[in-house]
């Protein structure tokens, strides 16, 4: 036996894995506090209703590359409240712990893929010649940057899972933090050219394209544009939040403060999964979500 900085027991007679909290101390669990059973299922509920929301839009509207993205990132989500519930249970275990930390950390780099899927419509809708790059450059580029993301923050969650020491475990947790930083820079440079665009809308309304004009002064579309900014501005909050949780490692204030984290992180996810599937974009475009589509392959004679 021996004691904690607290002065709390802690059981070194028993593995961590064997452990339950009759037994050991929390501070010996994955998380310093036992998760709420109640906020951690609440969670699991609104993604799982925004999942089978998304499955009904998505095939009514034939929405399939926004389907695919909100449907790995809410599939995400869910595996991760299920390990943070099984935790609830059972906070000493690490395979529920790697499932929430790899899977809600990675999920909303697949939500912003389908966010970045929008705008490229979104300007189409608006006009091409009003953006200083075409549709495509947007998807692209922000879809590369997502991969990028992706990667370190997968790649650091690998080398947690596998770290046997204290600094090789941060050193998976520095990879991830830069796949973060990585994601947050991306979502301010992507905020930054939807402004740009938006005010040569704004200064340039004569020269709008006349085709999507009834689409443009509809309700639901205008909804959509404000659901798609807030779902932005939220993930970017949530993105920001998660650097600083992991700044200090896993025994820092910040990852150990639930409070901050069901807000920050937990309700940050919901809001903007809530305002993606009820301001679903397949209800906001209709039959425009396909004819403002574009063409990955410039034709030959295109203008440049």
């Amino acid at each position: 036996m021996s004691t904690t900085t607290s002065g709390i027991a802690i059981n070194t007679s028993i593995p961590n894995s064997d452990c339950t909290l009759s037994t050991c101390s929390i501070e010996q669990a994955q998380l310093l506090y036992d998760p709420t059973l109640t906020g951690n299922a609440l969670f699991l509920g609104i993604f799982s209703l925004c999942l089978a929301l998304q499955l009904i839009a998505g095939i009514y509207y034939r929405t399939w590359g926004y389907l695919v993205g909100m449907f790995c990132g809410l599939i995400l989500e869910m595996v991760g409240y299920v390990g943070r519930v099984q935790m609830h249970f059972n906070p000493f275990l690490s395979n529920p712990f790697m499932m929430y930390l790899i899977c809600i950390t990675i999920a909303p780099v697949f939500i912003t893929a389908s966010i970045y899927l929008c705008l490229a419509r979104i300007i189409v809708v608006y006009g091409e010649h009003l953006s200083r790059f075409r549709p495509r450059f947007y998807t692209i580029t922000f879809i590369i940057c997502d991969f990028v993301s992706l990667v370190l923050q997968a790649g650091g969650g690998a080398i947690v899972e596998i770290a046997t020491n204290y600094s090789f475990e941060h050193v998976g947790i520095d990879i991830v933090m830069a796949g973060l930083g990585f994601q947050v820079a991306s979502l301010v440079l992507f905020l930054g050219l939807c402004a740009g665009f938006w005010m040569a809308c704004i200064k340039r309304q004569d020269e709008l394209d006349i085709r999507f004009r009834p689409l443009r002064s509809s309700l639901r579309f205008i909804i959509c544009l404000y659901a798609l900014f807030a779902a932005t501005i939220a993930i970017l909050i949530r993105s920001i939040f998660r650097i600083a949780e992991l700044s200090k490692g896993f025994h820092g204030n910040i990852w150990n403060n639930e409070v901050d984290y069901m807000v920050l992180e937990g309700g940050m996810m919901a809001f903007a999964c809530l305002a993606l599937t009820f301001a679903h974009p397949g209800v906001a475009f209709r039959r425009d979500w396909h004819d403002a589509d574009f063409k990955l392959k410039r034709p030959g004679n295109a203008r440049r």
